[in-house]
């Protein structure tokens, strides 16, 4: 299960993603993000209270930096040990900007 949370301001939109995202709950995410990045110029995806990314997650987080570099910057925040370990081990910590 995954729980998405939008705050939108301005050109700024901030996800707050909370449970799995993974091959049944990445396409929720997906068409949201393919909704927001429409009207948005700044990307923030909080980690925080995210527990797993499968391959599915990962190619949602791909496919919006794809989308957002042709108009803006997308970042990912408080990403805890288990996501950054799989960050590292599938290259994503050299194509996202983590903080």
């Amino acid at each position: 299960m995954l729980n998405i949370q939008k705050t939108q301001e301005k050109d700024s939109i901030l996800y707050q993603l909370e449970g799995r995202l993974d091959t049944v709950t990445a396409p929720e995410l997906e068409a949201s993000l393919q909704e927001a990045l429409v009207e948005t110029t700044n990307l923030v995806l909080d980690f925080e209270k995210l527990d797993y990314i499968s391959s599915a997650g990962l190619r949602v987080l791909l496919s919006a930096q794809k989308i957002i570099n042709n108009q803006g910057t997308m970042k990912v925040i408080h990403v805890n040990d288990t996501i950054m370990e799989i960050f590292e081990v599938t290259g994503f910590n050299e194509i996202l900007t983590i903080e």
